[in-house]
């Protein structure tokens, strides 16, 4: 934690503490967008097809209007085109454009059906690098309420996946699908001005904003995929001395000084509890085992090493831990905090519950996926893994244009509740962007990239893929005054041979 003097780094044991540089502080407000209800109010009953018809219920205003701008005076041959209410009322050679959410037909995306179909045993499906097949059997269909459309078309071979909702101009055929020759979107919303929800939370309380210095830059790294070997020592505990400003000299303290906080995007542990099939399973539980655990397959040596990895770092720097696909967490989306019964070391630097407004300053185990206010700036970030899921719908297509056309969806998981494991919400549904955010950063990708976004009401948002620690070796740094992005690899030189 912050001492009284500000002074954060940590250097030489008989240095002058009026030598060290201050750590620039932090100016946090977490939103709390993606938390689940607590207790009974929480549970599973309801239809997941409930969650698809209201997320086009809350686009379609904002699809529509996009598609009237465009499409108002559209004429083609001596044809006006014309809106439709519903997509069932589409009729054959007619012009005209219909909203409605996509959901595409692949071949090889896994079915649930399909596997209570062979056994009511299931084990967790196989991994798939792609649900296309090359069959040519894969469709497309847009769908309301009122029932589904199939659809095909150029304009919908690289930008469409299930879950989207978009507005789709074209005609009927006559054997009833319906030829799309353009398509429209929500694109981005409205983006919050800097500073404004901290201004305004101090304006509701009859305060004046404070004078605000420059800003630092955060950290941002995912995949420690901690295994808790020594084989994760050396390259963590140079990311520790990185961070913490004790690696190099003066020069390196200065530059340190200068990150105010870390996130920490996922797969922070190697590695999840796979469901057993029967065969495993009724082979385990043949085995010695006492009241149903089998402590054998419990190894507290990842989880040990996460907590003392946390706990050097937090008497420097305040951390933002979001968890991730391997990590101990609920795998549906959006995936609730780490338990803080994992950090018996570190949990000493988390600040007890709070108001939405409270900043904290410590240890902050937050959702995934999560927003909150930056240095006044909007951030929204996942761990991934819907950027990961998205990409096998599409062929030819970076992780940089993903994350660009979820944000143009305004969904942040248009394939969850499809293909990627959501909690059925009812009422709202938390994964659409309601406020553009400043920065979207999505973890554990193959590659570090970044691009600045423009959108129709001049609104700018900096994508970072953010690429896996334990691959990699590299760190992203983020500059919240200049929005400059750069990139910091933590490894040791190979003797030359």
């Amino acid at each position: 934690m912050a001492s009284a003097d500000t002074s954060l780094l940590r250097g030489a044991p008989f240095d002058d503490p009026a030598y060290l540089p201050s750590r620039i502080p932090s100016a946090y407000n977490p939103l709390h967008t993606f938390e689940l209800p607590k207790g009974a109010e929480k549970h599973y009953h309801q239809q997941y097809a409930d969650l698809y018809f209201l997320r086009l219920a809350q686009l379609k205003k904002a699809v529509k209007q996009r598609a009237e701008e465009a499409w108002g005076d559209f004429t083609l041959g001596d044809e006006k085109a014309r809106m439709v209410d519903r997509v069932l009322d589409v009729r054959q050679g007619e012009l005209c454009w219909v909203v409605g959410t996509v959901y595409m037909e692949l071949g090889l995306k896994p079915n649930i059906l399909d596997d209570i179909a062979k056994e009511h045993w299931i084990a967790a499906p196989p991994l798939r690098e792609t649900y296309t097949s090359q069959s040519g059997h894969d469709g497309m269909m847009l769908e309301d309420e009122s029932g589904r459309l199939r659809v095909f078309g150029e304009s919908l071979s690289s930008t469409s996946v299930t879950g989207c909702v978009l507005a789709a101009l074209g005609t009927e055929q006559s054997d009833g699908t319906f030829q799309v020759i353009a398509t429209q979107y929500a694109d981005l919303p409205r983006q919050p001005q800097r500073w404004e929800r901290d201004d305004s939370e101090l304006a509701m309380q009859k305060q004046n904003p404070p004078k605000r210095e420059r800003s630092g830059k955060i950290a941002i790294v995912s995949g420690l995929d901690m295994t808790g070997a020594d084989d994760d020592d050396l390259s963590l505990g140079l990311l520790v001395e990185y961070l913490t400003g004790e690696l190099g000299g003066p020069p390196d303290q200065s530059k340190a000084s200068r990150l105010s906080r870390l996130i920490i995007a996922g797969n922070s542990l190697s590695h999840a509890s796979p469901i057993l099939s029967r065969d495993d399973f009724n082979a385990k539980k043949a085995g010695k085992r006492h009241y149903g655990y089998d402590a054998s397959s419990y190894d507290p040596a990842p989880t040990e090493r996460l907590d003392q990895f946390l706990a050097d770092i937090l008497p420097t720097i305040p951390i933002t831990l979001l968890p991730g696909e391997t990590d101990p967490a609920n795998v549906a989306l959006p995936q609730q905090q780490l338990h803080p019964a994992l950090f018996s070391q570190s949990r000493q630097y988390a600040n007890p519950p709070a108001q939405s407004n409270e900043s904290r300053e410590g240890l902050d185990s937050v959702t995934n996926p999560w927003e909150g206010d930056i240095e006044g700036y909007r951030v929204l970030g996942t761990g991934g893994q819907t950027v990961t899921d998205l990409l096998k719908y599409v062929e030819d297509v970076n992780v940089l244009d993903v994350m660009e056309m979820m944000l143009r969806w305004r969904c942040v998981a248009p394939t969850a509740p499809d293909t990627l494991w959501c909690y059925p919400f009812q009422d709202d549904d938390p994964m659409l962007v309601k406020d553009c955010p400043h920065i979207y950063f999505a973890g554990n990708q193959k590659k570090f990239a970044k691009r600045v976004i423009v959108g129709p009401a001049d609104q700018q948002v900096l994508l970072v893929s953010v690429p896996k620690f334990s691959e990699t070796r590299c760190v992203v740094l983020v500059d919240m005054e200049t929005m400059g992005v750069e990139v910091v690899k933590i490894a040791l030189m190979q003797p030359k041979s």
